[in-house]
Order: structure tokens, then C-alpha cells, then sequence
């Protein structure tokens, strides 16, 4: 790996700023702009307890989750009176619901004795009735029905409403807050709409919903998502066609913003020998490790070969675990990449590395290549519904994610991926993370309805969501860290994390906010060994 020190807060190489120089289509002001708002130089520490302390969580629920705005659902998944989602977060439970007045957000819980109103998401509700004793409200919340309603002579109707929650939309999106005496949705993602106008979240159709419950602190899990910093050690499949180091990262109010250039190398592969390309290559069953050039090719599902540069085979399971052989150690990343659970179909797909025609040999010239054909097969599949001149070449091919304060990530333009954080229930140890995609539709008087939920355990693969396709083999490469890194954070001496000034940009960004919400300040960490 080449050291990328350039006497700057920017790796060797090309920087997105000046790939966007070489568009060949007009380029945005939003696009070149760079912004550092709410950010001071330094390196952001935070104590490791912080991820894995009961306290802590409950601070998070009372400071923060039972104050801030969040996304419970869109507005699609309840179209009809009556129609209802439930949403939960940390101990607590909303009821959205739609009504003849609009969208309503209720706590999800009986002012009886307590019990869920709802435990899963329906339709065509006549009004809301718990199932122990059938207490009822009207779906405006108001109180309906108390059985022996003569048994509660102190309880009045006025006083039983259902407690409500803030709600307001924003593209599709319904957005709800506990707390009734907070500023405007608005207000909270103000800035954001123009980011996004060029290709609204109401022009896309939700085709895909996974929820996977992971064995880590869902702050953990979202900062892995919020950096192109580990491509490197744990997505070696990307170096060839990622500009991981040279990712530009802004940040605004309440959200930060990342772009990935792709169709240019690792700056960490310069100066390294750079390998021929496997003629008989495969995406995901036969691939030379950008890094030492070591052959790694699926033998059956859990069993990797990995040849090296002398020709010498060993067997590896798809852990990375050693079977047989002289080499001891091999890339559990990419071990799992070629060996791991595929979706059906996969396993013959030619390399991805793009392969462009004898004349096209810049960065500049390949990125345009690789963005016209996108170009093209978009124009074709939505015609004059998308006008896809208007988009650059980066808005096309590069990876642009938005980290949304405090738990969710839109990804921009042409990027289909969407994600949100959550707490599994009051447990620190472990979060729901949540992938949707949106794409999109050409025919907005005929959109489909928006993709139902797949739930995974903590022991599932994700390609037990064929709907995620390819991405799905990106996904079960993170999650070989993730249980890991919340067993470290326990097991350190220095209890403490150490975030990067420029490419961990977003997370320092987000503590920033996290310790305004929480009302605790930037903390001094002790360094006593435990």
C-alpha cells in the first residue's frame, strides 16, 4: 500500500474538483461546492463507552430520540383512511396513521393498562382498539369506546385522547417528532431540498426494503456507512475503480454529504505493480487481490483457493480461515467476496473493471465513456419523462451519500441506495440497519406500490435479499467488521475512539451534533487503562 501523504488534508492523486474539470456535460454549483460548516480542525475523540453503556443509550432516548425529527415511513405505505405503520425506536412506539384530516402520529400504546395498540403495519382500519380489554379511539384519536365505561368514573374523554407526535412530509417521506414543542420539520432540514431537486424522491418507487438486526451500536453501524475510508482493508473489490482516499466530504446544517469518484484507482495503489487482468475473470468467483496480486477463485460454496505469485495453492473457508496449504493468512474480505453465499446468476458475471475501446485511455475520457452508456440506456428505459442531459458525468457514475442527522442516509442522483439506523429495542449491543433502494419511474400514473419489508436476523446472510442484487455481496463484507468492532470497543484498554480530521469528515460531523443534542459538550476522554 503507497502512503498518500501530500502535505494536505487531501491523499496523492486526482481530487473530485478537478475530475468535475473534465465533465463533458455542464457541471453544478451545488456540485463543486465545498463546505466545511460546524467543523474545526483536529482529530474528533469519543469514549468507546459511549457505544456500549445502557446510560448512554438511555441518555440517547431521552435527549435525543424522544425530541428529534425522524423518517417513520412514506406516504405511500398508508395512501388510504384508515391504513397505519408502525414505527419504533429504541422503547418507544409511534402509530402513523392516515386520517380524513391527514397523516397523524400517535404513541402506540393503550391508556389503560399499556398494552401496543398495533404490532404490525394495516389497512383500512374503522378506529384504533386494543386487543386486551377494548378500550377504543376514533382514528382522529380521540377516545371512543371504554368497556363498563361506568367502572371509570375519574376518566374523562377530553383527558384520554391519544398523546400525539409531531408530523410533517417532505418528498413523499413522512418525518415524525415526540415532542410537540419542536421547531419545523423545515427548519431541521433546511438546505437540503436543493440537493435533491433534481431528482426527487417523488419521481423514484421504493423497490426494495431490507431489515437486518446487527450485532453492533447503531451509531457503529451508521459511521461505517459515512466513510470511504475502510475501502482499502475491507472492499479490495473496489480499488480498481474507486478513488476511496480522494472522496470529498461537506458538510452543512444538519447533514454532511460524501462523493466517491469512480472509474479512477486507489490513491493507495500508486506506485504499486499493477497487474494484467484476468482473462477468464469472474466478478465474484475468480479475482486477483488488487494488492499483491494473489489469485482468489471459489472452489464451492465456503471454500476459496487463493493461488500466489509463484503459483503456489492454498484452501482458505470463506472467513478467511486457513484449510491447507503454505499460506497461512489470506483476505477474510475477499475470501467472503469469492466464497461466500451469491445470488443465483452471479457467479458468472464477467469483471466489472470497465474494459473501454482502444482511444479511450484518460480518466477523463473513460469516466465520459462509462457515463454516456448510462446515459443512453436511461434516456431509452424513461424517455422524455428524465431528461438525462441535464445530468453531469459524476451525477451519473460517482457515489454521492448524504448522512441526514441523527439516523438516515440518502444517496444522491443516480444512486439508488437509501439508509436508516435504528437501536434494536433498549439494547446496546445491537441496531437495526435498514437498505432501501429507489429508482426511477418513467410513468408516474402507474407507480407500483412501494416494496414490502425483508426482515433478516443477526445470523442472515444478506443474499437472502435477492432483491439487493450485487449490492448484497458489498453489504456482507461490512458486516464482517461490525460485530467486531463492538466486541473491541469493550475489550480496549484506551477506551477511546479516534476520528480522522478530513476522511471520517461526516462522523465528526455527526458527534458535533450529538453532543448539542445530548446536552453533554465535546468530552475529554480519560486515558487511565481500565
Amino acid at each position: 500500500m503507497t502512503e498518500t501523504i501530500t502535505g494536505t488534508d487531501r491523499s496523492a492523486g486526482v481530487s473530485f474538483t478537478e475530475l468535475l474539470d473534465g465533465d463533458s456535460h455542464p457541471v453544478s454549483d451545488l456540485l463543486r461546492n465545498e463546505s466545511r460548516v460546524g467543523l474545526t480542525d483536529g482529530n474528533t475523540r469519543v469514549p468507546a463507552w459511549y457505544y456500549t453503556s445502557p446510560e448512554f443509550h438511555a441518555l440517547e432516548v431521552e435527549k435525543l430520540w424522544s425530541r428529534v425529527w425522524q423518517m417513520a415511513c412514506l406516504e405511500e405505505e398508508i395512501p388510504e383512511v384508515g391504513d397505519y405503520h408502525v414505527y419504533e425506536i429504541a422503547d418507544l412506539s409511534f402509530l402513523v396513521v392516515r386520517t380524513a384530516d391527514g397523516i397523524k402520529a400517535y404513541r402506540n400504546a393503550c391508556l389503560h393498562r399499556g398494552r401496543l395498540l398495533r404490532e404490525a403495519n394495516g389497512q383500512g382500519a374503522k378506529n384504533l382498539r386494543c386487543a386486551f380489554h377494548g378500550w377504543s379511539w376514533n382514528l382522529d384519536g380521540s377516545l371512543k369506546e371504554i368497556p363498563c365505561e361506568w367502572d371509570f368514573p375519574s376518566v374523562r374523554a377530553e383527558d384520554y385522547a391519544l398523546p400525539e407526535a409531531l408530523v410533517d412530509t417532505w418528498h413523499g417521506f413522512v418525518f415524525i417528532n415526540p415532542d410537540r414543542s419542536a421547531g419545523p420539520l423545515s427548519e431541521h432540514l433546511a438546505g437540503l431540498d436543493e440537493h435533491f431537486a433534481k431528482y426527487p424522491f417523488e419521481q423514484r418507487v421504493k423497490v426494495a426494503h431490507v431489515e437486518k438486526i446487527m450485532r453492533v451500536n447503531w451509531k457503529a453501524c451508521q459511521e461505517a456507512f459515512m466513510e470511504s475510508y475502510h475501502v482499502v482493508a475491507t472492499h479490495p473489490t473496489l480499488m480498481e475503480t474507486l478513488g476511496d482516499a480522494n472522496t470529498r466530504y461537506d458538510t452543512y446544517g444538519n447533514f454532511s454529504r460524501a462523493i466517491s469518484p469512480h472509474a479512477v484507482e486507489s490513491p493507495h495503489l500508486a506506485g504499486m505493480t499493477h497487474y494484467e487482468r484476468l482473462a477468464d475473470g469472474r466478478q465474484f468467483a475468480r479475482y486477483r487481490h488488487p494488492m499483491n496480486g494473489h489469485i482468489y477463485e471459489r472452489v464451492e460454496l465456503g471454500r476459496v483457493r487463493v493461488t500466489d505469485l509463484d503459483g503456489n495453492e492454498s484452501h482458505f473457508d470463506d472467513d478467511g480461515t486457513h484449510i491447507d496449504g503454505p499460506m497461512r493468512q489470506a483476505d477474510p474480505h475477499l475470501c467472503k467476496w469469492i466464497g461466500g453465499p451469491t445470488p443465483e446468476g452471479l457467479l458468472d458475471a464477467p469483471l466489472s473493471i470497465a474494459d473501454p475501446p482502444e482511444g479511450v485511455e484518460s480518466v477523463t475520457d473513460l469516466r465520459a465513456w462509462i457515463a454516456a452508456q448510462r446515459r443512453a440506456a436511461a434516456a431509452q428505459q424513461y424517455g422524455e419523462a428524465i431528461d438525462v442531459e441535464q445530468f453531469s458525468d459524476g451525477e451519473f457514475i460517482d457515489s454521492m451519500y448524504y448522512s441526514v442527522f441523527p439516523n438516515w442516509s440518502p444517496w444522491g442522483v443516480w444512486n439508488a441506495l437509501f439508509y436508516r439506523f435504528r437501536p434494536h429495542g433498549n439494547d446496546p449491543d445491537e441496531c437495526i440497519f435498514e437498505v432501501m433502494m429507489f429508482v426511477p419511474w418513467a410513468d408516474q400514473s402507474n407507480r407500483p406500490a412501494p416494496a414490502k419489508v425483508t426482515k433478516l436476523g443477526p445470523d442472515d446472510d444478506w443474499t437472502l435479499a435477492p432483491e439487493l442484487g450485487m449490492t448484497a455481496k458489498i453489504f456482507q463484507q461490512d458486516s464482517i467488521n461490525l460485530p467486531q468492532v463492538q466486541k473491541g470497543l469493550k475489550a480496549q484498554e484506551r477506551q477511546e475512539v479516534v476520528f480522522a480530521n478530513y476522511n471520517e469528515t461526516k462522523i465528526r460531523h455527526f458527534w458535533e451534533h450529538m453532543y448539542q443534542w445530548l446536552e453533554i459538550g465535546p468530552t475529554q476522554v480519560s486515558l487511565t487503562p481500565r
